[in-house]
């Protein structure tokens, strides 16, 4: 109920800014989005993807230009470094493409399950994992979908708890339900599509409404 609510709400397909990409862009691309905003990430990728596209480019790019090319992202150094490892390893050990399988994918350093099942899902159209990032992991434990601690005991629980014909969908839901609704300081709770079914709404927001919390 709660996930076809959010579907009526946003539509099938809400724009995220993984869709218009390759699988290894995506790839890329999430490595790039590690703590910071999408905002910085669209900035930082743009840059990059304008002078480097395929794995061989970046394996080979003067780590001083990718730092230069990704430094809105946020610890450029470190992920510049990062990009061009992983580039490498999808050049020599796969032959520039990029694995089809979340078991493959993170054996390659640097590369979680957030990332490799994004790869799978807006890359290959795979519906084999949930992409679980922090945001995914507090929307859907504040809401009530799953009772977790941590980000991969999310993706687990959601992956039971959910039709697998919503794996694919409920990352991009679920992020854009938190840019326009649910955020994490200040939720739009009195006109959020699914608050008579949220946890947070019943035992925290009301409550607080009507002074029974301090």
């Amino acid at each position: 109920m709660i996930l076809d609510l959010l579907e009526k709400r946003y539509g099938a397909n809400p724009w995220n800014w993984h869709t218009t990409l390759q699988p290894f862009q995506v790839m890329i691309s999430t490595i790039l989005s590690q703590r910071t905003k999408d905002s910085n990430t669209d900035k930082a990728a743009g840059q990059l993807f304008a002078k480097y596209r395929m794995p061989e480019q970046i394996a080979h790019a003067p780590v001083r230009i990718l730092e230069k090319l990704i430094r809105p992202s946020g610890f450029y150094r470190v992920k510049a470094r990062r990009i061009k490892e992983v580039s490498r390893i999808i050049l020599e050990d796969y032959g520039g493409k990029v694995p089809e399988s979340i078991d493959e994918l993170v054996r390659i350093p640097g590369v979680g399950r957030k990332t490799a099942g994004c790869v799978l899902v807006y890359g290959y159209g795979i519906a084999d994992s949930i992409p679980t990032d922090t945001h995914v992991h507090r929307i859907s434990n504040r809401i009530g979908l799953v009772k977790t601690k941590t980000p991969g005991k999310t993706e687990q629980a959601l992956m039971k708890a959910a039709p697998r014909t919503y794996w694919m969908k409920i990352n991009r839901l679920l992020v854009v339900h938190g840019q326009n609704i649910c955020r994490p300081v200040g939720p739009k709770c009195p006109v959020c599509p699914v608050n008579k079914y949220c946890d947070y709404y019943k035992n925290v927001y009301l409550k607080m409404k009507r002074g029974w919390l301090a």
